[in-house]
């Protein structure tokens, strides 16, 4: 079984790459996901798909984690450089945060932004 920053990993590397069954894969069938873009959480599979679909077809988004945090009670944080650019190429935000999941087993259970 992959550790949770191996899964974290291979999470990110998903998102960049665009390949949405492989980041669904990480996580809980109903998974609690925090909507970046507008507010509040997404739930489960289909919620997540769509907010990401339609986030990419507004922009060119990319998470790159800089720093993993694992703890003992289920819960993992990851320090990440988040940039975006319209499909233009123009930047839109370029910015430092952290991203908090909180596990159920061995699948994201809960994200959100810090």
């Amino acid at each position: 079984m992959p550790s949770r920053n191996e899964l974290l990993k291979r999470l990110y590397d998903s998102f960049n790459s665009r390949d949405l069954e492989g980041a669904l894969a990480a996580m809980h069938s109903d998974v609690m996901w925090a909507n970046g873009l507008d507010g509040g959480h997404v739930h489960g599979h289909d919620e997540v798909r769509e907010y990401w679909q339609d986030q990419w077809k507004k922009m060119d988004s990319r998470a790159e984690p800089l720093e993993y945090h694992d703890n003992s009670d289920g819960t993992a944080y990851v320090d990440v450089h988040l940039t975006a650019r319209d499909h233009d190429g123009k930047l839109l935000f370029d910015t430092q945060t952290r991203h908090m999941f909180r596990f159920e087993g061995s699948v994201i259970r809960r994200f959100d932004i810090g």
